[in-house]
């Protein structure tokens, strides 16, 4: 009878080390990071454009003047010339102030535009969403030959001179392939997107953009920008 306890006792407390050593296995797991050489995290576009180590202030620096060697802002929502950006992300590099206000000799702009600012600039009623395929989607109401027709447009988000520029791919009215053929041509203009990026310093310039769930991401760069207009 005691010997049958003690193996009782033997197969519990065995069965209770494993448990516990799965347990710490999946804890560490959990808090620790990969190992060098393994696939990490996709950089964000700001990535690289920060912290400058051993870096030097200009040879003329005056003594009115303070340099930065970099710097970071980050902002959820920036409210200027009657836009708005949100998630906004900035990086400069090499900034001097004086007199007429800082200068980065290198400043990065991340930021996304809501689509309701995009939307509303197509006109009252406007929807823009995103689709499938990294896709943007417009929807609204337009007249055309006498007749109210709901349209819905889809196109690719591209850069062109500077602009967010969404041109229709597909436009579809709802009704027969040979009226939407036969609009189409009519309505384009309406639905086509040419959206300028206001509210940030002169000199930033539109590199890159995206759809996302919540609007356009945008990656704007330029050198000797001043910061404040």
């Amino acid at each position: 009878m005691e010997w049958k306890r003690a193996k009782d006792w033997l197969i519990g407390a065995t069965g209770m080390l494993l448990v516990l050593g799965v347990a710490a296995a999946v804890l560490w797991f959990v808090v620790s990071e990969p190992a060098a050489g393994e696939a990490g995290p996709v950089p964000s576009p700001t990535a690289g454009t920060g912290r400058m180590a051993g870096a030097e202030p200009p040879a003329g620096l005056r003594e009115d003047e303070v340099w930065l060697a970099d710097l970071s802002l980050d902002a959820g929502t920036v409210v200027a010339a009657g836009s708005t950006i949100r998630d906004v992300r900035v990086v400069g590099q090499d900034v001097t102030t004086g007199p007429e206000g800082p200068v980065a000799s290198r400043l990065v702009v991340d930021a996304t535009v809501p689509f309701e600012v995009v939307a509303g600039e197509l006109g009252n009623g406007t929807e823009v969403r995103a689709a499938d395929g990294g896709q943007a989607m417009v929807l609204r109401t337009v007249e055309a030959l006498g007749r109210e027709l709901r349209v819905i447009a889809t196109g690719t988000v591209e850069v062109e001179a500077g602009r967010l520029v969404v041109e229709p791919r597909s436009i579809d009215f709802g009704g027969p392939a040979f009226l939407s053929d036969a609009t189409a041509a009519v309505v384009r203009g309406l639905v086509t997107i040419e959206h300028d990026i206001e509210g940030l310093p002169e000199g930033l310039v539109l590199q890159d953009v995206a759809v996302q769930g919540d609007g356009f991401r945008a990656n704007l760069r330029g050198e000797d920008v001043r910061l404040v207009r």
